[in-house]
């Protein structure tokens, strides 16, 4: 398969060393996700944010451009072109004020442009989605809220989004998400043991 991986987090994908004040949970996950992939065989693509430089604030000629069905910013136009090559999609962030970093926002705002990712069916009905081999999206989510608080008090805000806002509106239905909760508190062993747990689960993919 062709898996296109999002990844948002200001220290990039190389911080998943141990590192005090410049180590990243997220980019420890990428980096088993991606060794879990590779020793399957699948392709792996890479979307690094931060490291291209991605401008996730939409002008407004960008947005005259969007409700005409196109895309004035080149990154964005190269992102929508490998999200229609990819069989699995899988995005990869930290958690900030309950809801995805702003790269990531900008990612949906500026590459979810209708006819090229999606098209409308009828008024007031779902989308349909142009992703033709996208079969699946998995989410892996780094926070420090307790899990229970976010679920059940704040009501899961990034899956209704990611999942149900977006991907299931546009009729993916394959949805999977991964929350990896309190990791600056857990022990190495544990913080290893998880890191193992989602390279096998993407062996397995």
């Amino acid at each position: 398969m062709n898996v296109v991986i999002i990844f948002d987090h200001p220290y990039g994908a190389s911080a998943s060393g141990n590192v005090p004040h410049r180590r990243s949970y997220s980019a420890a996950l990428l980096d088993s996700v991606m060794r879990g992939l590779a020793a399957k065989g699948h392709t792996i693509d890479l979307i690094d944010l931060h490291a291209d430089g991605f401008n996730p604030v939409m002008s407004a000629e960008e947005l005259a451009d969007w409700r005409l069905q196109k895309t004035a910013d080149p990154l964005a136009a190269d992102y929508q072109q490998r999200l229609i090559a990819a069989d699995h999609i899988v995005f990869i962030f930290p958690i900030w004020w309950e809801s995805m970093p702003a790269l990531t926002k900008g990612f949906i705002e500026k590459v979810f442009v209708e006819g090229t990712i999606y098209k409308r069916t009828k008024p007031g009905r779902p989308f349909a989605s142009l992703l033709p081999n996208t079969k699946g999206v998995s989410l892996l989510t780094v926070m420090s809220t307790p899990d229970f608080i976010y679920r059940w008090i704040f009501g899961n805000p990034v899956t209704k989004i990611l999942f149900r806002g977006t991907f299931r509106k546009m009729g993916i239905r394959k949805l999977r998400w991964y929350n990896y909760t309190g990791m600056e508190d857990r022990s190495l062993e544990m913080r290893l043991q998880a890191l193992e747990k989602t390279e096998k689960r993407f062996a397995m993919l």
